[in-house]
C-alpha cells in the first residue's frame, strides 16, 4: 500500500536525508521525498499497519532533521 504526505522542509539536502531516514524504518518498503512538491511516498510492506509506521517514520525524520515536520 502507497500513502502520500505532505511535509515540511528547509531544502533539498534536508530532504534527501528525510528519504534515507523514512527508507531504513523497519515497515517501509520504499519511500520519496519530493522537495518541489513538498511530498512524502511511502510504500509499506505488507501486513504493516501505517499509521504505526508513519510515526516511527517521522521519529527518524525528526532525528535527521529536526525542524522537518512530516503531516500524518
Amino acid at each position: 500500500m502507497k500513502k502520500t504526505y505532505k511535509i515540511e522542509v528547509d531544502c533539498a539536502n534536508c530532504a534527501n536525508k528525510m528519504e534515507e531516514a523514512a527508507k531504513n524504518t523497519a515497515g517501509v518498503k520504499a519511500a520519496t521525498v519530493n522537495f518541489m512538491t513538498l511530498k512524502m511516498i511511502v510504500e509499506f510492506e505488507e501486513g504493516q499497519d501505517p499509521k504505526a509506521v508513519m510515526q516511527e517514520v517521522r521519529k527518524a525524520c525528526k532525528k535527521v532533521e529536526p525542524d522537518c515536520e512530516v503531516f500524518l
